[in-house]
């Protein structure tokens, strides 16, 4: 199925800075639970990720993502996700996360 440019142009991706990592234990898949600062317009967000087999909390924090910000809340346990954060993602659920190749502001938009 096709997007429409107006549908894509709908999808907020941003760029944001990871500043704290928290194990999930309650997860059914190994995850962790990440606070982002995507910036001033958007403020801080949270969100679980399956980035257990390749990323530790230490290589996590400061850490520029990309993330879409502007889905619906997602109740996962008793953590509520508020943005998906963006990575490949393997045959076996390995996930390579997407990142700026140069540190840049956070809260700017992918196009």
């Amino acid at each position: 199925m096709d997007l429409t440019w107006a549908e894509f142009e709908r999808t907020e991706m941003r760029v944001g800075t990871i500043t704290e990592v928290n194990d999930f234990p309650e997860a059914r898949k190994p995850a962790f639970q990440l606070t982002i600062d995507f910036g001033t317009e958007i403020g801080i967000r949270k969100s679980s990720a399956q980035i257990t087999k390749r990323y530790t909390k230490e290589i996590l924090v400061n850490r520029q993502i990309v993330a879409v910000v502007n889905f619906p809340k997602k109740q996962i346990g008793k953590f509520m996700s508020e943005c998906l954060v963006l990575g490949a993602v393997g045959e076996e659920g390995d996930v390579v996360l997407l990142s700026p190749d140069f540190v840049v502001e956070n809260g700017l938009r992918i196009g």
